[in-house]
C-alpha cells in the first residue's frame, strides 16, 4: 500500500469519526450513505442486507452467506448487488482503533443509467454469479469515496455534488474486475436479473408456501436452469433462503415483542412448533428462549455500562 493511499485512508477514518456520534450505523445528510463505528468487535448479526458498497477505512469484519465466508479490511471492498439474508461480524475493533467504514446503497437503476451513459460494454448473460463480491480497492475507487465522504463537510454542495460522486463510484466499481458481475444485476434478461425477481418474490412472501415451479415461472426459467442459478448467486437453494427469512424475522419479533415462540412460529409459516425450535437453535444456537434471554441480558448489561 503507497504512504498516499494511507494518508487517505486515515482521512475516511477521521471523517467517520467525526460524523458518527454513536456505536452502530449511523445516518449522513447523504441519504444512500451511511457510517458505521464500533469500539468494540461483536457477535454476529443477521440481516438482510440491501445493495450496497461497503469499505473499512479502519479494522476488519467478517461476512457469511450460508456458509460462504468473506473477509475484508482496508485493502478490500465488499458489494452485494442484491437483497441478500447475511450474517455480519466486526473481528478487529478497539477503543484506541475503533472499527469505522463507509456503506454506499445504490439501485439497479443506477447501475443501469452509468452503463448507458458510459463506453463501458456488456451483454445480458446466461450464467449467474455470486451476488457478494470483496475486491481490492484501488486509488481511483478510494479517490470516489472519499469525494463523496468529503461533502459532509460542506453541506450546501451535497444536492448537487453527490449524485455525481456516487455516479463516479458506480462507475468505478464497474470498471474493475467484478464490473459485469455488478452490471448483470442491472441488466433486464440477464440471468442474474430473473433471479432477482424470484429473490424479491420470496422476500414478499416468506410466511407463505412456497414452490420452486411458482419461483422458476417468476424467474421465467426451466426448473433445472432456476435452481442452479439461484444457488450460484446466493450459495443457498431457494428453500434455504426463505428459512433465513423466516429466523430472521422471528428473531426480531421474539426480541421486540417479548411474543410466544409457538405463536411466532405459526405466524411465519411453520407448521409445528417443536420444527421452529429446532431450526432456530441450528441456526442461533440455542433454543428460542434461551437465545432471547441471553440477548436481553447482554442488552441490558451493555446499557447499564
Amino acid at each position: 500500500m503507497s504512504q498516499e493511499m494511507q494518508h487517505k485512508k486515515d482521512e475516511l477514518a477521521s471523517l467517520i469519526k467525526r460524523h458518527s456520534t454513536a456505536e452502530g450505523v449511523q445516518e449522513t445528510a447523504i441519504s444512500s450513505l451511511f457510517f458505521v463505528r464500533y469500539l468494540y468487535t461483536t457477535e454476529p448479526a443477521y440481516h438482510v442486507a440491501r445493495p450496497a458498497l461497503c469499505f473499512i477505512a479502519q479494522g476488519s469484519k467478517e461476512i457469511y452467506l450460508a456458509k460462504e465466508r468473506f473477509l475484508y479490511n482496508p485493502n478490500d471492498y465488499l458489494v452485494g448487488s442484491m437483497n441478500l439474508p447475511v450474517v455480519g461480524q466486526i473481528i478487529k475493533a478497539s477503543a484506541e482503533e475503533p472499527y469505522v467504514s463507509f456503506k454506499l446503497e445504490f439501485t439497479q437503476q443506477q447501475i443501469l443509467d452509468v452503463l448507458k451513459d458510459s463506453l463501458i460494454q456488456t451483454v445480458a448473460g446466461e450464467h449467474a454469479e455470486r451476488a457478494l463480491f470483496v475486491g481490492q480497492i484501488n486509488a481511483g475507487l478510494l479517490d470516489s469515496i472519499l469525494r463523496l465522504a468529503r461533502l459532509l463537510d460542506h453541506p450546501e454542495d451535497i444536492p448537487f455534488l453527490a449524485p455525481l460522486c456516487i455516479k463516479e463510484i458506480l462507475y468505478r466499481l464497474l470498471q474493475s474486475e467484478y464490473g459485469s458481475t455488478l452490471a448483470q444485476s442491472a441488466m433486464e434478461g440477464s440471468s442474474t436479473y430473473r433471479i432477482q425477481d424470484a429473490i424479491q418474490y420470496i422476500i414478499n412472501h416468506y410466511d407463505q408456501s412456497l414452490s420452486i415451479e411458482t419461483l422458476a415461472e417468476v424467474a421465467s426459467m426451466s426448473i433445472s436452469s432456476f435452481h442452479r442459478n439461484f444457488k450460484d448467486i446466493t450459495t443457498m437453494t431457494p428453500l434455504q433462503f426463505q428459512k433465513q427469512l423466516r429466523l430472521q424475522e422471528a428473531r426480531r419479533l421474539l426480541l421486540a415483542e417479548s411474543a410466544d415462540a409457538a405463536d411466532v412460529a405459526f405466524r411465519l409459516g411453520y407448521e409445528s412448533a417443536s420444527q421452529f425450535s429446532r431450526e432456530y437453535a441450528r441456526m442461533f444456537g440455542s433454543p428460542p428462549r434461551t437465545d432471547i434471554k441471553r440477548l436481553k441480558e447482554k442488552y441490558e448489561l451493555t446499557f447499564n455500562l
